[in-house]
């Protein structure tokens, strides 16, 4: 890192330049402080002016060096870079190609937190069956209900839309149920910039309460969205005193960061501990108590946050912290569930990973040819052509009854990737939020050819508001964080299916 000072209207803003990156992500860092797209920046340097593939290493930059950058915000008119194309001109594979990209959400004015968070929620698929059972009366004034509608005709929208939709409708219910939502920016106009976290914790609740107006026993958030967690209490200084034990329901693990935080697991084990100071009746004084939380349910569908912004009382801003925290495309939450949990999820995590052998079992023989020999050869070969991979049992597996009765579990703690939130800035109410979410294999229409990848990544939806693109497992593991650039704050993860 190198940091540089650039000089743009008056003003200069300190950069520290990552030279290992490409010019495009000093132009990104920039953007995060100036709000100049980089396509409208001029960065002059020694030789010319800065491109986006430019070799930063290659500069010679110097400690507080001054750059000098051209531009303006707002947004810039391009001419179409090819002719356009009617669907009447394009071939089955280009109209299968064009149609494949699902549609994103106009930003309304500082509604990218918004337009994030529901393009994750909506790759929950009992959330939209949910929504489609349950109907709204005519002129119902609850507007939290309202908004639940809106909502279910706005993910109907986006499944028929070819071009990105207006959350219009949607909008006005949200502010309408949480003010706040609704705040002015008094300095430079229009509505503020919001958490998405806070939206996304907002959503669930208002989704779990009205959807569970229709007497369900419990709802589809309760099912596939949220845990149970088992807190224990203990005072070291009073070894005596009785540990106190509670349950509770979790919708959300945090992911703390600290300078020992490297990993996502790291992150939530420190979430899952801590140390306060309380009365303690044994003393009968102030005491330490350390809690101690582990997972007895988990969900289907597990929301991890990452508590990336602290309030910096010097400049009375949420500040944000822009270290490195790597995710896990699979996640293993074993660690943090109760020694009971564990314990009844053996069964089937051994079948689990039996299942995986198998696939990778299935693609090594694929990539030798040895699946294409003919019956033949099988024949006089003298080995057994259909052997399990190591490990596997020859006993069925049958899910335990308490799993089977809990709809909406995951009886395995293994989980995969599926989306993500991500925000690039500085601050909680400045920057940009965007939503990353897996393409499944097979649905959605074809893979983008020419860049063929390993059959064992996915390709991924690329969500930044309207503008929809594809990038593939790589790019998303670069949302760690470490700078000025997309860095992950909330993850979806769903179980790993049995089958």
């Amino acid at each position: 890192m190198v940091k540089v000072l650039v000089k743009w209207q008056g003003k200069k803003y300190e950069v520290d330049a990552d030279i290992t990156m490409p010019g495009e992500y000093f132009k990104a860092q920039l953007f995060s402080l100036t709000g100049v797209a980089p396509e409208r920046q001029k960065i002059l340097v020694k030789g010319g002016q800065l491109k986006d593939d430019t070799d930063m290493s290659q500069l010679g930059l110097k400690e507080n060096q001054i750059l000098m950058m051209i531009g303006t915000v707002g947004e810039l008119l391009k001419a179409p870079t090819q002719p356009v194309k009617f669907v009447e001109d394009m071939s089955e594979n280009e109209v299968a190609q064009a149609l494949s990209i699902p549609a994103g959400l106009t930003n309304l004015g500082n509604t990218c937190y918004m337009n994030a968070t529901l393009q994750c929620l909506k790759a929950i698929p009992e959330l939209k069956s949910a929504m489609d059972k349950h109907s709204v009366a005519r002129g119902q004034t609850d507007a939290r209900a309202n908004m639940v509608e809106s909502m279910k005709s706005l993910f109907k929208q986006l499944n028929e839309s070819g071009e990105g939709v207006p959350p219009f409708v949607f909008l006005q219910f949200l502010r309408q149920a949480y003010p706040r939502f609704a705040e002015q920016d008094s300095q430079h106009g229009g509505y503020r910039q919001q958490d998405a976290d806070e939206f996304w914790s907002e959503m669930l609740t208002t989704l779990d309460q009205v959807l569970g107006k229709d007497g369900s026993v419990s709802t589809v958030v309760e099912k596939h969205m949220s845990g149970r967690m088992v807190t224990t209490w203990k005072c070291d200084e009073a070894p005596d005193e009785e540990p106190t034990v509670r349950q509770e329901p979790f919708r959300k693990l945090n992911c703390l960061i600290d300078k020992s935080v490297n990993y996502l697991s790291q992150g939530i084990k420190k979430g899952l501990e801590e140390v306060i100071e309380k009365h303690s009746e044994t003393l009968d004084r102030n005491a330490d108590y350390k809690s101690v939380s582990r997972i007895d349910r988990l969900p289907e569908y597990l929301t991890v946050t990452y508590n990336r912004f602290f309030w910096k009382a010097s400049e009375s801003i949420d500040a944000k912290i822009v270290k490195s925290v790597k995710f896990p495309l699979d996640l293993d939450v074993s660690e943090f569930c109760t020694p009971e949990l564990v314990e009844k999820m053996r069964p089937a995590r051994l079948h689990l990973r039996e299942i995986e052998d198998k696939k990778a079992h299935e693609r090594k023989l694929a990539k030798k040819g040895q699946n294409a020999e003919p019956e033949a050869e099988k024949k006089e070969m003298d080995v057994d052509v259909d052997v399990k991979p190591e490990g596997s049992s020859s006993t069925p597996f049958e899910l335990s009854p308490e799993f089977k009765a809990d709809d909406g579990c995951n009886p395995t703690g293994m989980y995969e990737l599926i989306g993500v939130v991500t925000h690039i800035g500085r601050t909680a109410n400045s920057g940009h939020y965007m939503a990353w979410v897996r393409k499944e294999k097979g649905v959605g229409g074809p893979d983008p050819a020419g860049r063929g990848i390993p059959e064992t990544q996915h390709w991924w939806y690329k969500f930044d508001d309207d503008e929809v693109s594809m990038v593939t497992d790589d790019e998303i593991l670069k949302l760690c964080g470490g700078g000025d650039w997309h860095t992950a704050y909330v993850t979806l993860y769903r179980a790993k299916k049995l089958e």
